[in-house]
């Protein structure tokens, strides 16, 4: 098959993020075909926004939230506006980038809509992320405008003066009082479907973020997926957990109701309180959440809730005993489900007919998959092995020679390793890296590491996935104290505090447990595998200490 190459004409002025896509040769296998395929010229959120409301669905509830609710007419006007803003007087031109960091909220999903209508490139970030981080991101992407909550500016500023060029950074109020004075439509930038829309940044297991570069058609392309799956229809609201910086919640709660007609209900801060709250108060028929979410709702006593006909799982792997329990307790089945940010949505799923506990389900039509040995080879059925994707969206990294290690012979290698059986179900066996996965958030341990080792106390540190009941897995620090330290419970909780204080609050290890040496090979490499089989062997019931383990 051949390898996919641009043909449109591009709308883009500013070609920064084109000019810095892999080669077409390592890009992998893209079979698309109807319902997936899109037009040659096409502007995604003109596609999913001015085409309902020409369509007559202006009236119809669009983004909604605890405290406002806007119509499918009222939402086009705001993008329209701020769409005006960011080209009148911010600058923007076709291809430049627009970070956005807020909780979710209608505005948020507004401003995203209105960069992409603009013809702009969005990078959504988490409010979690810290300075440093965050300036990583600009300098990146180059980003040239940054959309803010106005209570996360001022770490945005402080990001914005490590970079250069300083991009121009604007809060929510000021570019509502701007938009409420701007002029009303605006005109869809003529963009071909394989110009960039956004960027997705995802640490892997290296520590150094990637960004996954998708396209107007990508955008469009996924919300023939699930969605068709689930069965979700016009009248669905769709409400949940993710955030709609990360591509899963950008897909469950802004693409596919949108593509559909349907309403988005967009949780600021999604607490089991909160959620049950919009649920009951908006109908809520699609519920999108991670496994630690579903199992919070259902220790604040969550029972069936009857607007509720679909709950989805995804971020990581879903336990068969909450499978059980929600059943139980609700009377539906959790969906589970894969997907990657270099993916930007799911690619194997389980049906709500067809929802087994312990498996994630079967591939989505349109996409193709093989499991393969450590030489490539594809194994039987029953086998485990490393999984292989293609799909109608792929891996496109932004200038980074990463992409030959997760594109291979055409495959998108999604670093998980799973077992087929016989009747084409997937059950998810374990990751094929060092990535951490907690509660739905990936952890690159070696950049919790790379912090650590800053540390006065820390002569040296290893942190690795270990299990634990509630998240999953969390990640757990063996360090070796510098000389003239001394180990115990303060200074584990001074290690704690110093990465929570740095980086994400999420990514901060949970457990500290001092060492006097980690176990290397004879070239002095780390072997973190060593560590993670000393704590499935004491999650086993063996209590033994770490090798040269000092007391915490």
């Amino acid at each position: 098959m051949k390898m996919p190459q641009a043909t449109e004409r591009t709308g883009h002025v500013d070609t920064f993020v084109r000019d810095r896509l892999p080669p077409a040769d390592e890009w992998p296998v893209l079979p698309i075909e109807p319902p997936y395929r899109q037009p040659a010229r096409v502007n995604a959120a003109a596609a999913l926004l001015d085409a309902r409301v020409a369509a007559g669905d202006g009236a119809r509830p669009c983004l909604l939230s605890m405290r406002e609710g806007w119509s499918y007419a009222e939402t086009l006007d705001r993008v329209d506006r701020i769409a005006r803003v960011l080209t009148e007087t911010a600058g923007l031109v076709p291809g430049g980038r627009v970070l956005l960091r807020a909780p979710n909220s209608p505005m948020l999903a507004t401003c995203w809509l209105a960069v992409v209508k603009a013809g702009g490139i969005v990078v959504a970030t988490t409010p979690m992320l810290r300075a440093a981080e965050i300036a990583q991101t600009l300098e990146r992407a180059r980003i040239d405008i940054a959309l803010a909550e106005d209570q996360l500016c001022d770490e945005l500023q402080v990001a914005s003066s490590l970079t250069e060029p300083r991009p121009r950074v604007i809060g929510f109020s000021e570019l509502a009082r701007r938009a409420a004075n701007a002029a009303p439509g605006f005109p869809a930038a003529d963009t071909a479907g394989d110009d960039p829309c956004m960027i997705a940044f995802t640490s892997g297991t290296t520590g150094a973020p990637k960004a996954a570069v998708h396209f107007h058609r990508d955008v469009l392309a996924v919300t023939q997926g699930l969605p068709r799956l689930l069965g979700a229809r016009r009248d669905d609201v769709f409400c949940g957990v993710p955030s709609l910086a990360f591509v899963y919640g950008l897909g469950g709660l802004l693409l596919f109701p949108l593509s559909l007609g349907a309403a988005a209900v967009l949780i600021e801060n999604p607490t089991p309180a909160a959620v049950t709250e919009a649920i009951a108060r908006h109908r809520a028929t699609i519920l999108f959440g991670v496994p630690t979410a579903y199992r919070r709702l259902l220790d604040t006593g969550f029972g069936e809730m009857p607007t509720l006909r679909a709950c989805v799982s995804a971020g990581e792997a879903l336990p068969a005993a909450l499978f059980d329990q929600w059943l139980s307790r609700t009377g539906l089945p959790l969906l589970d489900s894969i997907g990657s940010t270099e993916m930007l949505h799911t690619f194997i799923a389980a049906s709500p007919h067809d929802a087994v506990a312990g498996s994630t389900g079967r591939l989505l039509p349109g996409y193709s998959a093989e499991i393969f040995d450590a030489d490539f080879r594809p194994v039987p059925p029953g086998a485990a092995g490393r999984l292989g994707v293609r799909g109608p969206v792929g891996c496109r990294y932004l200038d980074d020679r990463r992409q030959t290690l997760y594109v291979q012979r055409g495959w998108n290698m999604t670093g998980d390793a799973f077992i087929r059986d016989e009747g084409g179900r997937f059950w998810y066996q374990s990751r094929t890296d060092d990535l951490i996965v907690s509660a739905g958030y990936n952890i690159s341990g070696q950049e919790v590491e790379a912090l650590l080792a800053t540390h006065p106390a820390v002569a040296e540190c290893a942190v690795v996935a270990v299990p634990d009941i509630e998240r999953g897995f969390v990640p757990k620090a063996f360090v070796v104290p510098a000389a003239g330290r001394s180990p115990g419970p303060e200074l584990g909780e001074e290690l704690k505090l110093w990465v929570r204080d740095r980086l994400a609050p999420y990514k901060y290890p949970r457990l500290v447990e001092f060492v006097q040496d980690l176990p290397r090979t004879e070239t002095g490499k780390l072997q973190r595998y060593k560590l993670r089989q000393l704590e499935e062997r004491r999650a086993q019931g063996w209590a033994g200490p770490a090798a040269g383990a000092m007391p915490a």
